[in-house]
């Protein structure tokens, strides 16, 4: 899914315009980016907690030509679920489970090469 799908679903359900709902959802993003660059956290009840930690800086090679590099250290977001997306997510992937397990068909995974 897109953000352009999420514009057109959210749209549909209010009956509004789409680019009302796009500057809504932009402004929606926008917020919450701002948040996680001056405060490095935001708690979205029922949804999640986002989070930016630093990826420690590393050595490297450059696949093209094999010379060491240093990568510097980096801030990266980390998303913890909250309790209702986990519950529902679960639901979700029982219910899939049992789809699958009536129909016969399982998941298979590929082999490690």
């Amino acid at each position: 899914m897109t953000k352009k799908d999420i514009v057109r679903e959210i749209s549909q359900k209010l009956d509004l315009k789409q680019t009302t709902t796009k500057k809504v959802v932009q402004m929606a993003l926008d917020a919450i980016i701002d948040v996680l660059v001056t405060k490095r956290e935001i708690q979205l009840r029922n949804f999640g907690i986002f989070r930016v930690h630093f990826r420690k800086p590393r050595r490297a090679r450059n696949p093209v030509t094999g010379a060491p590099v240093q990568v510097p250290e980096k801030p990266a977001v980390r998303f913890k679920p909250g309790k209702e997306m986990a519950r529902r997510l679960q639901q979700a992937h029982l219910a899939n489970a049992n789809r699958r397990s009536e129909s016969g068909t399982t998941r298979r995974r590929k082999a490690a090469d």
